[in-house]
Order: structure tokens, then sequence, then C-alpha cells
């Protein structure tokens, strides 16, 4: 994107403060904790939010950017909503259902059902070398879901899962407390709740942004 995409503008705000503002109306969200690139701090302050309360530098992989966030934890937390700055179009009713289903069950992931056809390929590394790829398998659409955020646990779960974060590489938070052998939840979320990487992407968020009004 050429810059850090959460501070890029979408319809008159930045995609962080946007993200920031949805957290804000969720009545069961208490504080906020942001965490971002060290050199983004000073950018980050200008957010105006009454509930965020702390800015934390982030570190060199997701998963220490998200543990350096855990640290920053009040003592008396009971639940713990993990979301990717770049998803400003997650809904307040997708944060409280969400909240509601961790409270009970302790572990939850937000989603939707894969509409793709699926293929595992392989490769072997001559083959990644001369761009070939080989379908291995097409997998059941049925069992796929393509995972979102927040991500919402029981704080003990997820303090405990990045206890161990050394030890694995993931791609999400949920991987984690899998690899601890806790159960996962998925809960139904939006196809509108995208994750900007792209200036494609950054055009259909306008688009949504735009249906909406």
């Amino acid at each position: 994107m050429g810059q850090p995409k959460q501070f890029l503008a979408l319809a008159g705000q930045t995609i962080l403060a946007r993200t920031i503002a949805v957290f804000e109306q969720a009545n069961s969200i208490d504080e906020i904790i942001l965490v971002v690139n060290q050199d983004d701090i000073d950018r980050a302050r200008q957010i105006r939010s009454k509930k965020l309360k702390q800015i934390v530098a982030g570190g060199k992989e997701r998963q220490d950017s998200v543990f350096n966030g855990l640290q920053a934890l009040p003592a008396d937390t009971d639940i713990v909503a993990i979301h990717d700055g770049a998803r400003p179009l997650v809904t307040v009713e997708i944060i409280e259902r969400a909240i509601a289903e961790a409270e009970k069950f302790g572990a939850i992931v937000v989603g939707v059902p894969v509409v793709d056809t699926i293929k595992k390929v392989v490769s072997s590394k001559q083959l990644v070398e001369s761009s070939e790829r080989r379908v291995e398998e097409t997998l059941d659409r049925s069992l796929l879901w393509a995972a979102q955020t927040p991500q919402i646990f029981k704080k003990e779960i997820i303090v405990k899962a990045y206890s161990q974060k050394d030890q694995h590489k993931v791609t999400d938070d949920a991987m984690l407390v899998e690899k601890l052998g806790i159960p996962v939840k998925m809960v139904m979320g939006s196809y509108h709740n995208i994750k900007i990487t792209s200036p494609a992407d950054l055009m259909i968020a306008e688009a949504i942004l735009k249906e909406g009004k």
C-alpha cells in the first residue's frame, strides 16, 4: 500500500480510527489497548477515543505484537478481544455476539463459510522454481471457514496460549489456543468484515460504506 495501511483514509477517517470507533460503541468493551509499530505511536496518539487507554509498541511478528498487548492488560480483565486494525467494517453486533459466546465457551473465532472451491497444491523445490503447481486434492468446502477477527478469549486461556508463542509460527491467535488442545468455537461474522491489504480492498470498503449510508 506504500505506507502503513491502517493510517490510510477511508470515507473521511483513517482506517484505524474507524476500527476503534466501532469498539468504542460496543457496551461490552471497557478498555482498548492499541498496538502499533514504534514509528507510528505519535500518529496513533492523535486518535480520540474515551476507551483507548494505552498505546503499546508492537514486535517483529504479529504474535510478538499481540504478546506485547497482552502484557498491558489490567489485572482484573476477564475477556480479551483481539482485532486487526485493518478490519474497519466489523460491527458492534458481531463484537457483542462474539463476546457473549466467549463468556460461555472460552475461545471464539469470528469467520465466514468459504464460498470458493479450495484446492490443496503441492510442489517440489524444482516445481516452485519453474512456477508450476500441482493439485493434490480438492478440499471439502462445506467444512471450510475463513477466519476473521475479532478473536475472543477468556484471559487465562489466551495468556497461557501466548506463553508458548516462541514454540510455534502461527497466523492467528486461535492457532496458539488450538495448540493447547483447547476447543475453539466458530461464530458467524460477515462477508463485509474484510481486511484491507490492497488498494482494491480499499475501494471495496468504500463501496460497502457508501451502500450502508
